[in-house]
C-alpha cells in the first residue's frame, strides 16, 4: 500500500509540475521544409525536434521532410493550415500581399544581423501573428543573414536595376525592383539557379553561402558588397494538431516556440551564410562592387517609398503602421540588430 501511494504521489507531483508523463498519448508530427538536407537549417531543426522529444519524455516525436518532399516552397503556409504537414517552415514573402504586417521584416536597410535580429523579429511579430496568421498556430519567426544583389550585369547604384529581370527573395524586394524600373521573376530558392541559367533572370537577391548550395555561384559574376536586405521566415503548426496536445505537451511545444529558440535556430545558419562572402571572393571569375558612402545613401533614398507603400497596405487591414514600425525599430535596437 505504501508503495502504491508513493507511485501515485510521484505521478501527482509530475502532473502538477507540468512534466510530460507516459500517460500522454504519443504524438508523431511531420515537419516540412524546402531547402536541401545539406542546408544548416536541417541540423538546427533536428536539434529543435530532439529537444522537444527529450522534454516530452518521448511523447512528441517529429520526422523532418526536407527538399520539398511534401510540397512546394510557395505552398508551405497552406500545407500547415490544411494538415498536409503538421509543422512547416514558411517564407511568407513568397505570397505577395498576404501578410502585410510581417512584410516589414523584408524592408531593405533595417536589419544588420540575423542573430539578434531573429530574436527581435519574433518578439515584435508575436502579438500580430494572432490575427495575421490565425489559421495556423504561430511558433516562431527568424531571419537569414543579410543578402544582396548577385548578377550577370554590373549593379552599382539604383539606376543600374532599370531594365533588369531580377529573381527576388520577397515581394517587398520585388516592389523595390519595380520602383527602380526592373521586372521581377518569381522562383523559390530551389528553382533560382535555373531561371538565371536559362536567361529568364539577369540577377538575384540572395544570401552569400547559399549561392554555392544551390549552384548559383556558377551562373552569376557580379556581387554588390552591401548588407542590402534580410528575408524573414516563420515556423508554424497546424491548429488542430496543436489544440489536440495534452496540457503538459503544449507546455513543451510552447517552451520551444520562443524568441530565444528563434535566435538559436537562426544562429548556425547565420554563421554559415556569413562565411560565404569570403568563399565567393576567393573564387576566380567573380567581381565585388563595394559602394561608396554616397552610393549607399542613394540606395537608402531609393528605398524610402517602400515604407509608404507598406504603411498603406497595413492600413487596409486595420493596422496602425506608425505604431507597428516603432515597435519593430525598438525590438531591433533592444537586440542590437538595427542597421
Amino acid at each position: 500500500m505504501k508503495k502504491l501511494l508513493a507511485v501515485a504521489g510521484a505521478a501527482i507531483v509530475a502532473l502538477a509540475s507540468g512534466v510530460a508523463v507516459a500517460a500522454d498519448a504519443p504524438v508523431h508530427w511531420r515537419l516540412s521544409h524546402w531547402v536541401p538536407p545539406s542546408h544548416p537549417l536541417q541540423p538546427a531543426f533536428e536539434a529543435w525536434a530532439k529537444s522537444i522529444a527529450d522534454e516530452s519524455h518521448g511523447s512528441i516525436t517529429i520526422t523532418i521532410y526536407p527538399a520539398q518532399q511534401l510540397g512546394k516552397a510557395f505552398d508551405h503556409y497552406d500545407m500547415a493550415r490544411d494538415d498536409i504537414a503538421d509543422i512547416t517552415h514558411v517564407s511568407p514573402g513568397y505570397q505577395p500581399g498576404r501578410f502585410p504586417i510581417f512584410a516589414l521584416g523584408s524592408m531593405p536597410f533595417l536589419v544588420s544581423n540575423a542573430k539578434g535580429g531573429s530574436a527581435a523579429l519574433d518578439e515584435w511579430y508575436r502579438p500580430y501573428a494572432k490575427t495575421e496568421m490565425k489559421d495556423v498556430h504561430f511558433c516562431l519567426a527568424h531571419f537569414h543573414d543579410p543578402g544582396t544583389f548577385h548578377s550577370n550585369k554590373k549593379i552599382v547604384v539604383p539606376a543600374d536595376v532599370k531594365g533588369l529581370r531580377v529573381r527576388v527573395a520577397t515581394d517587398t524586394i520585388g516592389e523595390f525592383v519595380r520602383l527602380l524600373g526592373g521586372t521581377t521573376v518569381n522562383a523559390a530558392a530551389p528553382e533560382a539557379r535555373d531561371v538565371i541559367a536559362r536567361g529568364v533572370a539577369d540577377a538575384i537577391t540572395f544570401p552569400w553561402r547559399s549561392l554555392f548550395l544551390f549552384g548559383i555561384d556558377k551562373v552569376v559574376k557580379y556581387h554588390l558588397d552591401m548588407p542590402f536586405y534580410v528575408t524573414p521566415f516563420v515556423l508554424v503548426i497546424n491548429n488542430g494538431k496543436y489544440d489536440a496536445l495534452a496540457p503538459d505537451q503544449k507546455k513543451v511545444v510552447d517552451d520551444h516556440c520562443t524568441s530565444a529558440w528563434a535566435e538559436k535556430l537562426a544562429s548556425p545558419w547565420a554563421d554559415w551564410e556569413h562565411s560565404g562572402r569570403a568563399m565567393i571572393k576567393a573564387e576566380a571569375g567573380h567581381e565585388f562592387i563595394e559602394p561608396t558612402p554616397a552610393q549607399v545613401q542613394e540606395w537608402r533614398d531609393a528605398a524610402k517609398p517602400l515604407k509608404a507603400e507598406w504603411a498603406a497596405s497595413v492600413k487596409k487591414v486595420g493596422g496602425d503602421p506608425d505604431a507597428i514600425y516603432a515597435a519593430f525599430v525598438a525590438a531591433m535596437k533592444k537586440h542590437g540588430a538595427l542597421y
